[in-house]
């Protein structure tokens, strides 16, 4: 079954590889989107893909890569829509 998060993780999430580690693993499920830093420190994504696969990135955001310090995460259940081809860090 298909799904669409719409994430937004803060703590120390800027400056450790977030985007990165989460775009390796986004790419190696499968899940297309994006991700990107937002100027007041937090880091958002977009993941839609099958929702086991989702659900995987979304307990990555929970942690972050090695560097990171997450204090919150949110997350916006929407429908899926398929407009994206792969998942890619916006700047």
């Amino acid at each position: 079954m298909k799904a669409r998060a719409h994430v937004f993780v803060s703590g120390r999430v800027q400056g450790v590889f977030f985007r990165y580690e989460t775009r390796r693993l986004a790419r190696r499920l499968n899940v297309n989107g994006w991700v990107r830093n937002l100027p007041d420190g937090r880091v958002e994504a977009l993941f839609e893909g099958e929702k086991d696969r989702v659900l995987e990135l979304i307990e990555f955001c929970k942690r972050g890569p090695p560097g990171a310090r997450v204090k919150h995460i949110e997350v916006r259940w929407e429908e899926p829509t398929g407009e994206f081809k792969d998942f890619q860090i916006r700047y």
